[in-house]
C-alpha cells in the first residue's frame, strides 16, 4: 500500500484521535483517515450519479 503524508490542523487531529484505540471505532489514525476517504468517495459517487455525471456502467 502506498504511503502519503499530509498536514492536518492540530484540532482536527485531536478530535480524530478521540475515536482511535481499543475501545473506539478505529484501530489507528491511518485506519480512520482511510475510512473517511472511502466514505467521502462513496458520497461523491452518489452525488455524481444523481447529477448524471456518472452511471453504474461508467465505473
Amino acid at each position: 500500500m502506498p504511503k502519503i503524508s499530509l498536514d492536518v490542523p492540530a484540532e482536527l487531529l485531536s478530535d480524530l484521535k478521540k475515536h482511535v484505540g481499543e475501545q473506539h471505532k478505529f484501530i489507528s489514525v491511518a485506519d480512520a483517515i482511510r475510512t473517511a476517504c472511502r466514505k467521502m468517495l462513496d458520497q461523491l459517487d452518489i452525488i455524481d450519479e444523481r447529477q448524471g455525471r456518472i452511471g453504474k456502467s461508467n465505473e
